[in-house]
């Protein structure tokens, strides 16, 4: 993949998440025998981004798991429900990193912390960066895409309903998916 990018100089700053233009999701096994995909609709993150010492970078990611969308109504209801997210108890999803590593020009790992449902656990996820660009308004915007495999029951998240051939309704593990567009905040005039 080649990298159109803009000087890391003007690429360093800090950045706000565009949610219209990003993607928080997540695939979860069902039944054994096949995959629910989800996402979260509403969030907002903020990180600061320093190409010339990536160690320096932060980011900071609050979701609404109320905002729990995976085009059935009813299963959405079971998921905010103390089974899954206990959102009356735990509205907010968070993470927020606690470092940056650069693997090579286009790779970063970010480690950090999760909270989900009044649990934090250290999650890593790597990034591939997609670039840089001018969009027409000026805004200088930089696209990620990541994911990385967590087991559900690390943050309490343990329902489950035994099948009748054997196995389980919905598997432990959950590939947590992030196609992330930050737009540079500009320097107040």
């Amino acid at each position: 993949m080649t990298v159109q990018t803009l000087d890391p100089e003007i690429l360093t700053g800090d950045y706000t998440l565009d949610a219209a233009h990003s993607r928080i999701g997540f695939v979860a096994r069902h039944a054994m025998v096949t995959k629910v995909r989800g996402q979260f609709n509403q969030f907002e993150g903020k990180a600061h981004l320093d190409f010339s010492d990536p160690e320096a970078s932060t980011l900071e990611i609050t979701i609404e798991a109320n905002s729990v969308d995976t085009r059935n109504e009813q299963r959405d209801g079971h998921l905010r429900t103390n089974d899954f997210f206990d959102v009356p108890n735990h509205p907010q999803i968070t993470f927020t990193s606690t470092s940056v590593e650069k693997l090579d020009d286009e790779h970063y790992r970010v480690t950090g912390d999760l909270s989900i449902k009044g649990a934090t656990k250290p999650v890593t996820v790597d990034f591939e960066y997609a670039g840089s660009a001018k969009d027409p308004y000026g805004n200088i915007r930089l696209g990620f895409e990541g994911s990385t495999t967590v087991n559900r029951r690390d943050w309490g998240v343990e329902w489950n309903a035994p099948l009748e051939t054997g196995g389980v309704l919905v598997g432990d593990k959950v590939t947590l998916e992030f196609e992330v567009s930050a737009v540079q905040v500009q320097p107040a005039a």
